[in-house]
């Protein structure tokens, strides 16, 4: 009797998925790859990558050469080159800027094309982009766009194109996320400011200036109120009315203007104030410097992407710190899982990157001179965006 089961609902073997990640990462049968090469063009675990390789080379499919690491002794048919698309919030932003880059690297390293598209921070360019990466036949769409208005239209627009999505930073409906943890990272904040203040003002906080952004939405907002949570585990006495909460638009021009005029009307000494992202950071920065009260304030922003670095090496800057994100490692993370989702792998709804607190204390230990390349990320960008 014919089998008439229907295979197409197993799910595959993983053990036969990851063999095969490392058989296709051989360019040809001439190419020798070590380990650690074969490891970071799979992103297997080591361990993992040497077992599989062994069992690899006992079946006949590999060979080992001395010195020289692993060589194909098989041809496999090749897969299509894949082609992804990247949506930046906005090229105005350095963590956008950085993450574009960290993407145009892995992307190239795993042989795939990647179309960069900019936001421009405007829903209507979010979904004018969004046709352009359906009529292109991408293969799959890494999202980034702020306003929550748009998001479930975005997202029905690919769904409808069969296009799988990757999210990052900020959620979108169907999509898997990859980011920030961000009760988390506003905790970081808020304990941080509470920290510095305990030492550097005794204890003594006459107000709270907390900056949001509402058209994000729920969770990215949710850093606001895990620095709220953050503050007040050590300053529980603090009232309704020394927090404050301005509204910004995540611009830092915006966010000036916004504390500049809170700042004509209050009389506080010691502020603490926590930033939804580092542009509004630096614009917050700009208003108490300006005014000549930057000795009256200690800011915490997010992110800590390039255009802060300079003032969080500055131990007498009122930036105090910034919660990092580590944009420049993004692609490492997101193109890995981008492989699985089209391969069929389970892929988890959310992948967390994980958070340090970022200061003049330890800048260096994130960000060592040496590693400077002396080519900004904007001027990479401007470089292969169409």
């Amino acid at each position: 009797m014919r089998n008439t089961r229907n295979f197409s609902s197993f799910r595959p073997v993983q053990s036969v998925l990851r063999a095969h990640d490392l058989l296709s990462a051989f360019g040809d049968s001439s190419e020798s790859l070590r380990l650690s090469e074969l490891v970071r063009r799979t992103g297997l675990n080591k361990t993992t990558a040497f077992r599989m390789l062994t069992t690899l080379v006992q079946c006949g499919l590999l060979a080992e050469v001395a010195g020289q690491g692993y060589q194909l002794r098989v041809q496999l048919k090749k897969r299509p080159r894949y082609r992804f698309g990247y949506a930046l919030q906005s090229s105005e932003f350095a963590f956008s800027r950085a993450v574009a880059d960290s993407l145009q690297r892995s992307a190239a390293a795993a042989d795939i094309d990647l179309l960069l598209l900019d936001n421009r921070d405007s829903p209507r360019t979010a979904i004018k982009n969004a046709d352009i990466f359906i009529r292109e036949k991408i293969d799959l769409v890494i999202e980034s766009q702020t306003d929550a208005r748009v998001a479930g239209q975005i997202s029905d627009k690919f769904r409808q194109a069969g296009i799988p999505i990757i999210a990052v930073e900020i959620p979108l409906p169907g999509a898997k996320y990859f980011g920030a943890n961000n009760t988390q990272a506003g905790l970081m904040a808020g304990r941080h400011l509470a920290r510095w203040a305990e030492t550097h003002w005794n204890g003594a906080v006459d107000e709270l200036l907390l900056l949001e952004l509402p058209k994000a939405g729920q969770l990215p907002n949710a850093r606001i109120l895990g620095s709220l949570l953050g503050v007040l585990e050590r300053f529980a006495g603090l009232s309704n009315r020394q927090i404050r909460v301005l509204k910004t638009n995540g611009h830092q021009e915006a966010a000036y203007e916004k504390v500049r005029e809170h700042l004509r009307k209050t009389r506080a000494r010691r502020v603490l104030v926590s930033a939804i992202n580092d542009p509004c950071a630096l614009g917050a920065l700009s208003a108490f410097r300006e005014t000549g009260r930057e000795n009256h304030c200690a800011i915490a922003g997010q992110n800590a992407s390039q255009e802060v670095h300079f003032e969080l090496q500055n131990r007498g800057s009122g930036l105090i710190g910034s919660v990092g994100y580590f944009p420049e490692r993004y692609g490492e993370g997101v193109i890995p899982i981008a492989l699985d989702l089209l391969a069929g792998r389970s892929v988890p709804p959310a992948t967390f990157v994980k958070h340090q607190m970022v200061t003049a204390a330890n800048f260096h230990s994130f960000y060592p001179p040496e590693a400077a390349t002396g080519k900004s990320s904007a001027q990479s960008f401007r470089e292969i965006q169409i």
